[in-house]
């Protein structure tokens, strides 16, 4: 957002240019996310000397839908171990990932001892992936 704040506080003229608005360069953001995804995923397997095929289910924040792909692809994960929901909810923030488990549960992908990887990327570049065996 290129105005606001201390720094270029709102006035008749910022807001005439419709500098309160967030901008993003797309297609920066869409390589960083596939990239960073693969990279943390690729990190945390091997760090439990795991390989794509040990996972159960992937669960990834649900954000854009070509990013879970293209990530999953880059992974080498079956589009049927990936959960994509977004198109019944949307980008919900915080609650897709708690979504996207709730509704693996239901379709009955997600049992007790499934081995789950969660990856997201999220506001400010943050990433961030975890296994989780699953023990409900």
């Amino acid at each position: 957002m290129p105005a606001g704040g201390s720094l270029k506080p709102a006035s008749k003229e910022t807001v005439e240019q419709r500098l309160h608005y967030v901008k993003q360069d797309g297609q920066a953001v869409f390589r960083f996310a596939v990239k960073k995804t693969e990279e943390m995923c690729r990190r945390l397997l091997d760090r439990n000397r795991l390989q794509p095929g040990d996972i159960d289910l992937m669960v990834s924040h649900q954000a854009n839908r070509r990013i879970i792909l293209s990530a999953a692809e880059r992974l080498e994960f079956p589009v049927e171990k990936v959960v994509i929901n977004i198109a019944n909810y949307g980008n919900t923030t915080a609650a897709t990932i708690p979504l996207a488990l709730n509704d693996a549960i239901e379709d009955g992908r997600l049992k007790k001892g499934s081995l789950v990887l969660v990856t997201s990327v999220g506001a400010g570049f943050t990433v961030g992936a975890l296994l989780v065996r699953w023990a409900i």
